[in-house]
């Protein structure tokens, strides 16, 4: 799977906790990452100023869904998921 044009759900949803070049303390969830261009492309896609966890996302169904609407909803989600603060998912054959 490829990147969707004009999407970057990955750029926005997640929470990115390493330093991004303009935003010295990384972002928040939900908040448009500022490295995002006029076409929600990357501009430091491919530099090695991109974040590491940046670099790690790869377009995958279960990541982007049909569009960018279902991206959003399923990064977000993934994004509650993994908070610190997030419940730990019960292990199969707990009481």
């Amino acid at each position: 799977m490829n990147c969707r044009e004009r999407c970057g759900a990955c750029c926005t949803a997640p929470s990115i906790a390493s330093p991004i070049p303009g935003m010295p303390n990384g972002k928040p969830a939900g908040v448009r990452c500022i490295q995002l261009d006029e076409h929600e492309r990357c501009k430091l896609f491919g530099k090695p100023e991109r974040p590491a966890f940046c670099a790690s996302l790869r377009p995958a169904m279960d990541m982007c869904g049909g569009n960018r609407a279902e991206a959003m909803a399923l990064l977000s989600a993934l994004e509650i998921a993994t908070r610190p603060d997030s419940p730990a998912p019960l292990s199969v054959g707990a009481a």
